[in-house]
């Protein structure tokens, strides 16, 4: 049994210490967003956050997850309001939709680090992150969007705290 934090529950996984944690979280969790894709962790589609980074869950094995804290789509936010996830679907960025848990995990977790970021600040986050369909215009634009809205939440709750 391996002890790991998953999406904030504390939780033991029967698998063994080799077993990418891409499958752990699929076919023992039973949490299935985060997608297979190549199995190399050069597209993406299986990134998860291990203790806040985004990381290729298809090529990190159990043994490094142990202890850590795994945030995956499904715990990225209980109602799916999370202000990537609204962005995404304000800018209609899905098309096929197979990437998008993984573009999704890869922008929030640049936007937990960098609040306002650059141009350059996005592509080197989602360098790696594919996207077959090309929505990479619109990815951009959600993500701007996403920071926006953080920012706005932000100042909310510093002017909330003042009060």
């Amino acid at each position: 049994m391996i002890k790991l934090t998953i999406n904030s529950k504390l939780t033991q996984l029967d698998a063994s210490e080799e077993m990418p944690l891409l499958w752990a979280l699929r076919d023992v969790a039973k949490l299935t967003g985060s997608k297979y894709g190549c199995g190399k962790g050069i597209c993406g589609a299986c990134t998860v956050h291990i203790d806040g980074q985004a990381m290729r869950s298809c090529i990190t094995p159990m043994s490094y997850a142990k202890d850590k804290s795994i945030t995956t789509i499904e715990g990225l936010s209980e109602q799916g309001n999370h202000p990537v996830q609204q962005a995404w679907l304000d800018h209609n960025v899905a098309q096929c939709g197979y990437c998008q848990t993984g573009q999704i995990m890869s922008a929030s977790a640049l936007l937990a680090q960098n609040s306002s970021p650059s141009d350059e600040d996005i592509d080197a986050a989602m360098a790696g992150n594919i996207c077959r369909c090309g929505t990479y215009p619109r990815i951009r634009a959600a993500i701007k969007t996403a920071a926006k809205s953080t920012a706005l939440q932000m100042g909310t709750e510093t002017k909330e705290a003042k009060s």
